[in-house]
């Protein structure tokens, strides 16, 4: 069965009603690429795997909250109704049938009505709809992540090969870095050296360990894959926006464990092209340019909507 296959699979009559609402509870301020105060909903989806958990997560409330309802209801009306001082002498009612055929049925039913698009997720995510067209290999260390590159060769040319190392951007380092707005680089998120992708393209990773038990987790990207020290596992993403996403470590690894973030940058494939000729020689420089390009796209368009 195909990828576009399942995906109409899990989405019968509710679909339209519970995306409105996906999209009504997801709206944040210009910070959505990040976890802000009081958040209880998930970041905004930058993937279409992540668009699914999404959906998934709102499905399964249509049944978590009226299941939970009516437990609470019966809760109540029977301590209640069957308290000592109304009912003095206890009921020797010992089954009903009909009550025992409606408590085995209805949770089959409804554990086979979430099933069914569970699985049809949990295969998604592992079955990329196209070849990757770059992977990424990333090693967790304690505490800071490795990432090596190697993207598919253009015919004739030789395949790129970026490989550098992701700490926690420093404060001091701010201004050296150009990253001084802190709302765009938040402090325990930002890092000095981001892992940049195209955008519209599949990207697979290798993720594992060289110590201790880690965990790459991207929210927005619907990412969460245990690193394990000698064991390569992989998964995949495909970012429909450009923009700059954080994670982090989702697994205790140590007494660094919180400061071990995650930032991946999407961006236009020729601005991912340029920077990864430059990286191949220098990664701080390839950042450094790459973050001018973007300020200077950013700088046009905000003079561009003042003229109009």
């Amino acid at each position: 069965m195909g990828h576009a296959s399942r995906r109409l699979g899990v989405r019968y009559i509710s679909f339209a009603a519970l995306t409105a609402m996906v999209s009504l509870l997801s709206a944040t301020g210009a910070n959505a690429d990040q976890p802000v105060d009081w958040q209880v909903r998930f970041q905004p989806a930058a993937t279409g795997i992540m668009q699914e958990i999404t959906w998934f997560e709102i499905y399964t409330l249509w049944f978590i909250v009226p299941i939970t309802l009516l437990v609470l209801g019966l809760l109540a009306y029977c301590a209640i109704k069957f308290r000592k001082s109304a009912n003095p002498v206890p009921s020797r009612t010992s089954h009903n049938t009909l009550i025992e055929v409606v408590w085995t049925v209805a949770p089959v039913v409804i554990l086979l009505a979430i099933a069914v698009p569970s699985f049809q997720l949990l295969s998604a995510q592992y079955d990329p709809p196209e070849e990757a067209a770059l992977t990424i290999k990333a090693t967790g260390y304690q505490w800071y992540w490795g990432y090596e590159y190697q993207a598919e060769a253009e015919e004739g040319g030789e395949p790129t090969e970026v490989v550098f190392d992701s700490f926690m951007l420093q404060d001091a380092d701010r201004e050296a870095a150009g990253k001084t707005d802190v709302a765009a680089y938040p402090r325990l998120l930002a890092v000095d050296n981001e892992v940049v992708v195209p955008v519209n393209q599949t990207v697979r990773l290798l993720i594992t360990a060289g110590d201790v038990l880690h965990s790459f987790a991207m929210p927005a990207f619907g990412v969460k894959m245990d690193a394990v020290p000698g064991r390569l596992n992989e998964t995949w993403f495909k970012a429909e926006r450009e923009g700059l996403y954080y994670g982090q470590c989702s697994e205790l690894c140590g007494k660094d464990h919180a400061f071990m973030p995650i930032a991946i940058r999407v961006v236009s494939e020729e601005q991912y092209n340029s920077w990864a000729t430059a990286a191949a020689a220098n990664v701080g420089e390839a950042n450094r340019a790459l973050i001018a390009a973007i300020e200077a796209e950013k700088s046009v368009d905000v003079a561009e909507n003042d003229a109009q």
